[in-house]
C-alpha cells in the first residue's frame, strides 16, 4: 500500500527545489487537488476504519446472539412438539 506520509517527503522535496512563482502555483495546485479529491471521496461515502471496525464487531455480537436465540427456538419448538405428543 502506498505510504501517504512518503509521498508527503518527496512532494515537500521537490516543491523546496522550485523557483518561488512555480513554488506557488505549485502550492495552489496541490491544496486545490487535495480539497478535489476530498470531495470526491466524501461524496463516495466511504467508512472509517475505526467505524468499520466497531460495525464488525456489533455484527459479530448480533451474530452471536441470533445463535442463541435460534438455539432457544428450537428447545421451546421441542418441548411444545412433546407436549402436543404427550396430549395426544
Amino acid at each position: 500500500m502506498i505510504n501517504p506520509a512518503k509521498i508527503e517527503e518527496i512532494a515537500k522535496q521537490i516543491s523546496s527545489n522550485m523557483p518561488q512563482g512555480v513554488r506557488n502555483l505549485a502550492e495552489t495546485f496541490e491544496t486545490r487537488t487535495k480539497q478535489a479529491i476530498q470531495a470526491k471521496l466524501t461524496e463516495m461515502d466511504f467508512v472509517s476504519r475505526e467505524e468499520f471496525d466497531i460495525q464488525s464487531k456489533v455484527l459479530i455480537r448480533t451474530r452471536e446472539k441470533m445463535t442463541e436465540l435460534e438455539a432457544k427456538v428450537a428447545e421451546l419448538e421441542a418441548k411444545l412438539a412433546q407436549q402436543n405428543d404427550s396430549d395426544a
